[in-house]
This record gives C-alpha cells, structure tokens and sequence, in this order.
C-alpha cells in the first residue's frame, strides 16, 4: 500500500521528522526544517507523502504540497541525488525557485541546499534543465494558495520561468553574455502582471550603467 497523503493530529516533532496520529495510528514522516517549523504537537496537520519502500525499511517523507512531493522525485531522476538531497533541496527552494534555477541554468541557486556543492548542482541543471515541471500524481496540484502565502513560499510559476528563458534569450540575442542576461533577468523588478516584454525592459533597466 502506497501512503500519498495523512491527515491527523501532530503528536510529537523531532529534527528531521514528526509523528502524525491518524485515526489512532501513528505514523513517523521525515520532513525538512520549513515544514517542521509550521507544525506544533496537539494540532491538525495535512501533509502529502511520498512512500519509499526498501528491503529493509519503509519510509514516509512529508511535505506540504504534492508540488513539492512531485520535485522531490523528480529531483532523484539525477545521478547522485538520494533522499536526503532531494529533502534538503526541496526544503530550500520552492518549486518556483527550482523551475527558475533550472531555466536560467543557475547552478549557484541549487547549492543553496545543505549538502549540494558546485558539481551536484551543476549536474541537476545539466540532467533537468529543459525539462517541463513535474506533474501531481494525479496530473494536477491540490496546494492552497493561502498556505503558500503563510508561509512565504511563492505560488507556482511555471509560466514565469518560461517567460524568464524567453527574456535571457532575447538578451543573448541583443549582444549580452548568457550569464550577465540570466543574472539581470532573475534581478528583474517585477509587476504582478508582467509580461514578456515587460521583464525584457526591467532585465534592460538592471543591465543600464548606473
């Protein structure tokens, strides 16, 4: 039987994991710093899991959306990235933020996970860069865009960071370097309605000598 999400009452919390009481049945979840920090004993919780069975072992790994679930295993696509990375990685960023890293080819961005240094980093980018963002596992993601905004992880943003790859782009095409285009398009000052003509401007307003 394949866990996929747990609803209950937090029992208790550790380091790296929680204990989730469902119906009586307690279940032990590994799960990063972030959602450990907005879990307390005593309260209701929903986490989505991903199961992962072994000869010698079962274990559940938490996370607030099935977006993050959906990155966590996509992430273990890369040669090198176990459990424990794709967890600190996921705990890092936010969906948003890997898409982004991705698109840009940002390898200094991924290593802001515990544990991922230059090489691994650049090896994710190089493995998934190009790649479309991974689905739920039911081709579709049930977060809560007022958990999100709680917690201070942006929304999804797929189609920014299409627009973003489509900006850099057009700067390598006006003459700008690859590197120096990603950096001004990632420190881009942006609208709630910004468009791809748009983020080529404010990219253009970063690159502008002071």
């Amino acid at each position: 039987m394949i866990i996929g999400r747990l609803r209950g009452e937090v029992a208790a919390l550790a380091l790296d994991s929680f204990l989730i009481d469902v119906n009586g049945v307690g279940y032990v979840v590994q799960a990063g710093a972030r959602l450990l920090g907005r879990l307390s004993p005593g309260e209701a919780a929903e986490v989505f899991v991903e199961t992962r069975v072994t000869e010698n072992s079962i274990t559940l790994y938490g996370f607030a959306s099935d977006e993050e679930r959906a990155w966590f295993v996509r992430l273990q696509e890369v040669p090198g990235v176990a459990g424990k990375s794709a967890m600190a990685l996921v705990d890092a960023l936010s969906p948003a933020e890997l898409m982004d890293a991705l698109t840009l080819g940002d390898s200094a961005m991924i290593t802001r996970a515990k544990g991922v240094g230059k090489k691994l980093a650049e090896r994710i980018v190089g493995e998934l860069s190009g790649k479309p963002p991974p689905q739920g596992r039911f081709a579709r993601f049930d977060s809560d865009p007022a958990a999100s905004a709680q917690s201070g992880r942006p929304e999804p943003s797929g189609l920014m960071a299409g627009h973003r790859a489509e900006a850099v782009s057009a700067l390598v095409n006006l003459g700008y370097g690859s590197g120096e285009a990603a950096r001004a398009v990632s420190a881009a000052k942006l609208g709630d309605d910004t468009d791809i003509s748009g983020l080529i401007r404010a990219a253009l307003k970063e690159l502008a000598p002071l």
